[in-house]
């Protein structure tokens, strides 16, 4: 059992919450048995850390003290397990798409990763700018959902072109311009751009859409959240 926190595999699992080093390693953390679990399925599951007294049926374990899981977590209470994770890079595009244009929020990004597997979108395309999918905060929001989709991330000049090439229609949203969501027609292959929080969609995707639409709502309400948007938009395009 580990007891330090200076100890040095201690240390490196806590530089495992900074982006940067993410990158470095291709790897991120989970904590608590849900998420671990949801890890575990995707056999990207490198190693768990427990905290003494608990136990998951996994080989390569460690047993640590309540003051280094207090460390290395990111949650105010704290967890019985962490999860080491491998990142997955996925580039191959497929299915109904959803393209995320500078997303910056975690609770959004996790509220957006939960609705396109509720609502049964393939791929999620997250372009530059875009809170990292691995932040702790939106790996908790998503509720492990990510585990559950092909994540590409892109610059989406890039990925614009090739959407394209592949017959792909691009339907991006507007707050007032548009076609009503409940009057659009979804082609077979379509992919949905939601825009950031406070800019929307930027220049480069306003000249590239295909379509624009947008959600008829109350004139006293000026715009919603943009995870909310999101899971009203997903939801009418899946049942068209």
């Amino acid at each position: 059992m580990i007891e330090s926190v200076n100890n040095d595999r201690v240390k490196y699992w806590c530089k495992l919450n900074d982006r940067k080093y993410q990158d470095l390693e291709e790897k991120f953390l989970v904590e608590g048995e849900h998420l671990v679990s949801e890890a575990y399925k995707t056999k990207n599951l490198i190693e768990v850390i427990i905290l003494d007294g608990y136990d998951f049926d996994y080989e390569n374990k460690t047993y640590v003290s309540k003051s280094v899981m207090k460390k290395i977590s990111a949650l105010t209470t704290t967890p019985k397990i962490i999860g080491v994770v491998k990142k997955t890079k996925s580039t191959d595009i497929f299915g109904r798409v959803l393209i995320l244009d500078a997303i910056q929020n975690p609770g959004n990004m996790g509220t957006i990763l939960r609705s396109a597997v509720a609502f049964n979108i393939d791929t999620v395309i997250v372009g530059t700018g875009s809170v990292s999918i691995y932040n702790s905060k939106v790996i908790r929001a998503s509720e492990g959902m990510l585990f559950k989709l092909n994540i590409v991330e892109s610059s989406l000049d890039v990925i614009f072109d090739e959407l394209h090439k592949d017959g792909y229609k691009i339907m991006s949203t507007s707050v007032t311009d548009g076609v009503d969501i409940k009057k659009v027609k979804v082609p077979l292959k379509s992919a949905i751009v939601i825009g950031n929080e406070g800019s929307g969609i930027s220049e480069f995707v306003k000249q590239n859409t295909d379509e624009f639409i947008h959600i008829k709502m109350n004139e006293l309400c000026e715009s919603l959240n943009v995870g909310v948007a999101t899971s009203i938009i997903l939801y009418e395009l899946n049942n068209d």
